[in-house]
């Protein structure tokens, strides 16, 4: 396949810098992905989302008049999920949802617990203090007092 602007093509990633990753694609040629083409989430540290020696898709979003080839990771994923979308399908199992949205898929174990323990306490504290001001007792409709 060659690699012209809008195509999406598999390549493997050469190296990492703190700006983005290089990526090596068909024909002998390379690319790279801007550490903001890489995922809607705010990157911190770039080696959290590729390393050298992934491959990866990429959509090629530019090519300018010297021959560099800008990239982008999740146009890539983002079309190839709307391709996904717009076949016709029967009823959803589980098979078929795409998981890979999710923003803690990169996380430990660990750390996924103590995110779910977090959001759970967050809750209950929330229900906690609903149901405390339904009972304060502060309000009440008689019109007599003792």
């Amino acid at each position: 396949m060659s690699v012209e602007v809008g195509s999406i093509v598999e390549g493997k990633v050469t190296s990492v810098m703190p700006f983005g990753a290089f990526v090596s694609l068909p024909d002998n040629k390379s690319g790279l992905v801007h550490i903001s083409e890489i995922t809607k989430e705010y990157i911190n540290d770039i080696n959290d989302y590729v390393k050298q020696g992934d491959v990866v898709k990429v959509k090629v979003v530019g090519i300018d008049k010297s021959g560099k080839i800008s990239l982008s990771i999740k146009k890539a994923h983002a079309e190839e999920r709307n391709t996904r979308a717009a076949a016709p399908s029967g009823p959803v199992r589980p098979a078929d949802i795409d998981w890979s949205t999710r923003s803690d898929e990169d996380l430990s174990f660990e750390d996924k617990l103590s995110r779910f323990k977090k959001d759970a306490d967050e809750k209950m504290l929330a229900l906690k203090r609903s149901n405390e001001s339904k009972r304060s007792g502060g309000y009440h409709r008689g019109g007599s007092t003792y």
